[in-house]
């Protein structure tokens, strides 16, 4: 099935086909959630994509917040890496596909209100089997830095 041996294409194509039809953001981001039933639990919504980089939109609701009154830590973590993966994995050239090999967060200040992840990366020119460490920024609505995460993505050839 050509959405598992080639992502980047799949999802280049995915998101370049929406991204100009009214409520296409949103279907786009549904469908990720379809393919990643994890990531959908923090409805995030992609607001920009392009290779190497991508700007994610989290709204505060009281499903991703904590007992502190503030968004939860792992719902940040999960919002990193949707944001490092959508820059990555729209950037991946034909035959490649990645996975993530690791994650770590550093959380700056409580995490309030809406949230906007950004990444900016450079993803694979080729399908050489690597590592990549990919950083998402996460601010809060008066532009403050609360988390910054990076993932560390493994890249490699489709299994075709």
């Amino acid at each position: 099935m050509e959405l598992f041996s080639n992502p980047g294409t799949t999802f280049r194509s995915g998101y370049d086909l929406l991204k100009n039809l009214p409520g296409g953001s949103y279907l786009f981001s549904r469908l990720i959630g379809l393919a990643a039933p994890y990531s959908a639990t923090i409805d995030a919504r992609l607001v920009e994509l392009s290779p190497g980089y991508a700007k994610v939109e989290m709204a505060d609701r009281r499903a991703v917040r904590n007992h502190l009154d503030c968004v939860h830590a792992v719902a940040l973590a999960n919002l990193a890496e949707l944001t490092t993966g959508a820059a990555m994995t729209y950037g991946m050239p034909d035959g490649t596909r990645g996975i993530l090999a690791g994650l770590s967060i550093e959380y700056v200040k409580k995490a309030r209100g809406k949230l906007t992840a950004i990444c900016h990366c450079s993803p694979p020119a080729t399908a050489e089997k690597r590592h990549y460490d990919v950083v998402a920024k996460i601010f809060d609505q008066q532009g403050e830095l609360v988390a910054q995460g990076t993932a560390k993505w493994l890249i490699g050839p489709s299994l075709q």
